[in-house]
């Protein structure tokens, strides 16, 4: 199972090289943490195999990732840092969202997870090369935060450090062991209060898909 975004940028939007910002005075710092940037003493790495269990966790009827409004945005969510959904299928989706105040943003502009399926079980050097291979050919990496854009995106490519259960919060109990993850996350600083908008995605070779998010800062 993967999840895949691609979302094309307002023609007008502002680019801002992620590698080399200068300060300005004119402009508010970039809210985006460099790749190697922790949040409570965690890697984005590590963040990005809990975004996984989080994501996997739900029945599709509470589940963010299939909502298409965005009702269902805040499911689950603990802590200083609060994820973000991708999207299932190809459709361009469009949600609106609630966010509490001083919380770090999560999410993937793309990824991929690989679990094991019923008819083979495979190693976890298996599943963390296969998550690897998949997530090489990414391309048409966005991410923009009220109108500006980014780029320098292929630094922000994170692995989970090691293999893992992505039904290990789901109610079921059940296992998926060994599953890894790889691809392409971002994490943003606490937003300020007030109404944000956000586009981010990407693609590869067979997926690609859209996301755009009104985020409300209370």
């Amino acid at each position: 199972m993967g999840l895949t975004m691609a979302v094309g940028g307002r023609a007008q939007a502002q680019t801002v090289d992620t590698a080399a910002a200068p300060a300005s005075a004119a402009a508010p710092a970039s809210p985006l943490l460099g790749p190697d940037e922790q949040v409570g003493w965690v890697t984005q790495g590590e963040w990005s195999r809990r975004w996984w269990e989080w994501a996997m966790s739900f029945e599709d009827d509470l589940s963010p990732v299939a909502d298409r409004t965005g009702v269902q945005c805040g499911n689950r969510q603990s802590g200083d840092v609060f994820f973000l959904a991708g999207t299932y299928g190809t459709a361009r989706t469009v949600r609106t969202c609630r966010v509490p105040a001083d919380k770090y943003l999560f999410f993937p502009l793309i990824n991929y997870v690989y679990t094991p399926t019923r008819t083979g079980m495979p190693t976890c050097a298996q599943v963390t090369r296969d998550a690897e291979r998949i997530t090489e050919g990414a391309e048409m990496l966005v991410l923009e935060v009220d109108g500006v854009r980014y780029a320098d995106l292929r630094r922000h490519r994170q692995a989970s450090p090691e293999c893992f259960n992505a039904w290990a919060r789901h109610p079921s109990g059940a296992r998926l062991f060994p599953s890894a993850s790889n691809g392409y996350y971002v994490m943003l600083k606490p937003l300020p209060r007030g109404r944000h908008t956000l586009n981010f995605g990407g693609a590869l070779p067979r997926m690609s898909q859209a996301v755009s998010y009104t985020l409300i800062v209370e």
